[in-house]
């Protein structure tokens, strides 16, 4: 079966020859070449390609002296015997040189003879495992393909991938993966900037995703690089197959192509190879004049499929490069030697006695040929062919490529062996290189609506005119400056007329007003503005992806903050805390006492000069005082002794140091920070009271919002404005200025970036509070059929990608805040006298009811002592002072003056004294009494 087809292949090879050879005269010379294939996929597009070429010759140059003739041999085996055969047949019919391409297990032997009979053999490329030949006079190989292996060590190291997985098709995939071992280069450690995680060889797609998948059952999360070098019919598949199997991802992997596949048709769809991060590389050169040239010829031929008239494969523009390199090569060595081919004794090589017995003869032209093919300087349909002394492409250019959502190819940059990776800012003027040239060639209306931040009028400086855009600045105007220098597309800006934003209208022109209605009515191109993406605005106009996100906010005027009052440090625990440890407090002394009288061992015996006595030092005074230093983690001079009263006043110190801790924790807190108490703090608030009026701007996004809501919340909140219509605002600056003229009693609802820029301005009066009540964007709108809508939305896209879009928000919202010293001091944490003024009025009321009890205690036993010693009031104040002024030492004159208690009180101390020094001759014995 397989010699059938390959005979079969043989016969269409030499029908094919016909198309190789044009009529000429019998004076014409007559140059043969050897043709040798062993890729069958290709041959399509390589005759093709190849007679092309022929036609464009013969065409072009009919009164040349010379004609090329093909002779074509197909090898699908790696025989060398049968290839050495084929070889000495091509000598035999006389060839002038060779080309072709083979596997890399019969390039040597090709290579070989080559050499051997100076042949000289263009390829379209080498195999990778070919070394550089040590001497490049003696090698008669000419590569037409360029050694891009260095193309794809910078793609990775673009791309900062740390490992890479390889999946190949062939031994020459091992052989490109060996080159790109090579050239890996180091980091300032020495170390590899990456490293091959695990490498494949795969005869089938299907191999390559059961291969992946197990990838995926071992690592799920990570991020995959594949290096995929394979045919492009095994790589299409591939792609297909990965996005319709469901276990494998699609976002977490990233193909890069190291074969010239991508010069292929990839018909597809956004299903497809757009759902996969796809890079590769091509080498026609479709923007120049010779390609516009081929493709233009290209398109009538009748048997190339309608699906291919506008792209050619690799081999295809190769092989048509080759036959236009020999055509240059004989005809400049024809213009400079004229007989240079002028048949001498001996015209052809014979490969000779294949034993080895006779020496095989050279082909005398070979080297002639050979050096004026490498001299060769020529633009290709591959871009400029010159070759160096090793017979290699060089000063030579491909272009990188990406695959779009959409399945389309995108060119992002370019390599070169000169220069190496060059990628482009923006790949956005590639995408539509047409279109775009015609769009950047005109000067768009832009319309737009004068609000701060987005678009405001520039001061200018003193003796300064401003014209045109110059006259404008805000966000808007730097996005559109943003949009120009990536896509060149420039902009007139142009306000809005009735400082409207765009809402049905049937009164307008056109049904709608504002900026809307001028894209509606042409009078506009664009809509550069804060203008929300929504259904109805979507019916008339094209909108970009948002540029900012945003919501419904609510703005209030900032409420004052609250003073600390004097009181502030009881703030830590709520009024019901407190009642409960009043309760507790007393609770615990009347436990204690009760505890203290019931047990034995509370109760101790005493003696006096009154007697002996049996005492209880927890009353009722001295338990609550214990109670009170416990709590206030003071030591006092009793304390319990049965064991009854140690766990009442055990339990009673753990709860003290709990709560004390607790509340010293939350004391540092409400003493540092000013709260502000808002008067509402979501939309729920709003809606549930009447006492704070609530608005939004008329005939804006808001009110459409509000009013089409099938949430309960806000279909009140809608039924609360339309029945107040006074609450609606012409304009945002009308929303504003009520609020802060309200005193707190108007709410107004506003987008919530415009919300975050006033709260920044001065006098920094307003804020935002609660959750957005919905999520929704602004975006770039456009007039349909403009054509802007995809340029500019990639734009958008890559600005937000590179955080462009970040910057210039922090730049016009928060750099320029007005509001930063008061911020700056409402930061800091010091604690003023109001804070805690309350324990200072404490502190003193305690120190003056202390001095108003010790008067009224200095009065009562004075008054005591007066009636038990039959003195007058004022004589017994008056010794209670002396006593208290001399520290006691005046008892003689306060004796002589009557007084019993001081007497008493001196007897009783000389009686001490005296019992101290007998007390060991009469021991338990009375010395002394009170008579």
């Amino acid at each position: 079966m397989r010699n059938r087809l390959c005979s079969t292949m043989s016969n269409k090879l030499l029908i094919l020859l016909v198309f190789f050879q044009t009529p000429v005269s019998y004076s014409k010379l007559r140059i043969p070449i050897g043709t040798i294939f062993s890729k069958a996929p290709d041959w399509q597009d390589v005759f093709d390609a190849m007679n092309l070429a022929m036609e464009g010759h013969s065409s072009a140059n009919s009164s040349t002296e010379f004609d090329m003739k093909f002779y074509v041999d197909n090898i699908d085996t790696v025989d060398a015997y049968k290839l050495t055969k084929i070889i000495c047949k091509q000598f035999q019919r006389g060839a002038f040189s060779l080309m072709g391409s083979v596997d890399p297990e019969s390039f040597d032997t090709l290579h070989s003879f080559s050499n051997a009979f100076e042949m000289p053999f263009v390829t379209p490329w080498f195999p990778e495992k070919k070394s550089d030949s040590s001497d490049g006079s003696l090698d008669f190989a000419v590569q037409m393909q360029p050694d891009y292996h260095q193309t794809i060590v910078d793609l990775i190291v673009h791309y900062n991938w740390n490992s890479v997985i390889y999946i190949y098709h062939s031994l020459e995939g091992l052989h490109r993966l060996q080159k790109i071992y090579k050239s890996i280069p180091k980091n300032g450690f020495g170390s590899p900037v990456f490293y091959v995680q695990t490498a494949k060889k795969i005869e089938t797609a299907e191999e390559g995703v059961e291969f992946l998948k197990e990838l995926e059952y071992l690592d799920r999360e990570s991020i995959k690089h594949i290096i995929l070098d394979c045919p492009a019919n095994i790589a299409k598949q591939m792609i297909v197959k990965h996005v319709q199997t469901i276990v494998l991802g699609r976002r977490n992997y990233h193909y890069l192509m190291s074969g010239l596949v991508l010069d292929e048709v990839w018909e597809g769809s956004v299903q497809e190879y757009g759902a996969i991060n796809i890079t590769g590389l091509r080498i026609v050169q479709y923007g120049s004049d010779i390609s516009k040239h081929f493709f233009s010829r290209w398109k009538s031929l009748e048997k190339i499929p309608r699906g291919r008239k506008n792209s050619i494969s690799a081999e295809g523009a190769l092989a048509f490069d080759i036959v236009n390199l020999l055509i240059s090569s004989f005809n400049n060595l024809l213009r400079q030697t004229p007989d240079a081919f002028k048949p001498k004794k001996k015209s052809r090589v014979e490969c000779g006695d294949m034993s080895g017995q006779e020496k095989p003869g050279t082909w005398e032209h070979g080297q002639t040929i050979l050096k004026f093919i490498r001299s060769a300087q020529l633009q290709g349909l591959t871009g400029m062919i010159s070759f160096d002394r090793q017979g290699r492409r060089y000063n030579f250019s491909l272009d990188v490529l990406e695959m779009t959502s959409r399945s389309e190819l995108v060119q992002i940059g370019t390599w070169s062996d000169t220069i190496g990776l060059s990628l482009a800012s923006s790949p956005i003027i590639r995408n539509h290189p047409v279109q775009t040239k015609k769009l950047t060639s005109q000067t768009f209306v832009m319309t737009t609506i004068l609000e701060e931040p987005y678009m405001m009028l520039a001061k200018p400086r003193k003796g300064e005119t401003l014209v045109g855009n110059d006259r404008y600045e805000g966000y808007c105007k730097d996005l559109a400056t943003l949009i120009t220098s990536l896509t060149g597309i420039k902009f007139q800006i142009k306000p809005v007329n009735d400082s409207k934003y765009g809402s049905p209208d049937p009164l307008a022109p056109g049904g709608w007003n504002g900026m809307v209605g001028e894209l509606v009515r042409r009078e506009a191109e664009i809509a550069i503005a804060p203008l929300t993406i929504n259904s109805q605005r979507e019916q008339v106009a094209d909108f970009t992806k948002p540029f900012m996100s945003l919501g419904i906010s609510i703005m209030i005027k900032e409420p004052v903050k609250q003073r600390p009052g004097v009181f502030t440090f009881m703030n830590p625990l709520s009024l019901e805390i407190w009642m409960c440890v009043l309760f507790a407090y007393i609770g615990v002394s009347i436990v204690l006492f009760l505890v203290s009288r019931f047990s034995p061992y509370e109760w101790q015996i005493e003696e006096s000069i009154a007697g002996t006595t049996v005492s209880n030092h927890f009353s009722v005074i001295n338990s609550l005082w214990f109670a009170l230093g416990a709590f206030m983690q003071q030591g006092i001079d009793i304390t319990p002794r049965s064991v009854s009263g140690r766990i009442v006043g055990g339990v009673w110190w753990f709860f003290s140091l709990i709560l004390i801790s607790s509340y010293t924790a939350n004391l540092a807190a409400f003493l540092t920070v000013d709260r502000m108490v808002a008067p509402i703090n979501s939309a729920d608030d709003l809606a549930a009271q009447t006492e704070i009026e609530y608005g939004a701007l008329d005939g804006g996004s808001t009110v459409a919002f509000l009013k089409n809501s099938k949430i309960s919340v806000y279909s009140r909140m809608w039924e609360f404005m339309s029945s107040r219509p006074s609450v609606l605002a012409l304009s945002t600056a009308e929303g504003i200025l009520r609020v802060r003229e309200s005193k707190g009693k108007y709410a107004f609802l506003i987008e919530s970036s415009t919300n975050e820029y006033v709260n920044e301005r001065q006098p920094c009066d307003t804020m935002k509070v609660g959750k957005n009540l919905d999520a929704k964007g602004y975006g770039i709108a456009t007039s349909r059929g403009s054509g802007l809508k995809d340029i500019i939305n990639l734009a958008v896209l890559n600005l937000t990608e590179n955080g462009d879009l970040a910057k210039l928000k922090n730049r016009w919202w928060y750099d320029r805040s007005e509001c930063k010293k008061e911020k700056e001091k409402a930061a800091k944490s010091e604690l003023s006298l109001s804070h805690v003024a309350g324990i200072f009025y404490i502190l003193i009321c305690g120190l003056v009811l202390a001095m108003i009890t010790a008067l009224i205690e200095f009065c009562y036993k004075a008054s005591t002592e007066s009636k038990k010693a039959k003195v007058p009031m004022s004589d017994a104040m008056k010794n209670k002072a002396r006593l208290a002024l001399s520290g006691g030492r005046d008892i003689d004159r306060i004796m002589l003056y009557g007084d019993s208690s001081a007497f008493f009180l001196f007897k009783f101390r000389s009686c001490v004294l005296l019992r101290e020094s007998l007390l060991s001759s009469l021991t338990k014995k009375k010395l002394c009494t009170i008579s």
